[in-house]
């Protein structure tokens, strides 16, 4: 069923393929992945938060072959084989937006879906959703992230509902699913505040 296929593409970024209950089964070039018939594969989602509570909204670079130019939650990616989630969400912030959480915390440890995009390119993951803190702007990868602000957190989520269309699928998916306690995460009062 499964198989590793890096043979011959050193170098290349690998995608962990899972099983349909989420077991690890093998790899394969993220490259090659995403297609129409894109396999079951690992990923995580993180939605970045302020000291303030404003969360960070970011437009997804246009040269991206899914979603180009749509607004999304802050960060996405895969891990690597045999790399943990919570330390592959912490690398692709530090990568994808120059940035170091305070905090990450695992808000939807079960979250997983299907979508397929305009130009007929599927994605299939489970991907675990993380809130994290920051005491920083931004300074995201061009080639990851056209676009960014921060924003009260009610406003991207009645963007979600009213206008999904302009939204990620799996933003438009997990902003329904986060309860009030997850987000925005509860930020500690600052000293001397």
């Amino acid at each position: 069923m499964g198989s590793d296929q890096s043979a011959g593409n050193a170098g290349a970024e690998l995608v962990v393929l899972l099983d349909q209950d989420g077991e690890p089964i093998g790899s394969m070039p993220k490259s090659q992945v995403h297609g129409a018939d894109t396999p079951l594969h690992q990923a995580f989602s993180v939605y970045v938060f302020d000291p303030d509570g404003r969360f960070l909204v970011t437009r997804r670079a246009l040269g991206k072959p899914t979603w180009a130019g749509t607004w999304t939650n802050s960060c996405c990616g895969h891990p690597e084989p045999g790399e943990e989630v919570a330390e592959a969400a912490l690398r692709r912030l530090r990568q994808e937006l120059g940035l170091v959480p305070t905090s990450l915390d695992l808000v939807l440890p079960d979250f997983g879906y299907r979508a397929v995009s305009p130009e007929g390119l599927v994605e299939h993951e489970r991907c675990p959703v993380y809130t994290a803190v920051v005491e920083a702007d931004p300074q995201p990868d061009p080639d990851e992230v056209v676009q960014w602000r921060w924003e009260e957190w009610a406003a991207f989520a009645d963007l979600t509902r009213a206008s999904p269309w302009a939204v990620s699928p799996w933003s438009v998916l997990q902003v329904e699913q986060l309860s009030q306690d997850s987000v925005p995460p509860r930020v500690p009062a600052q000293q001397g505040a």
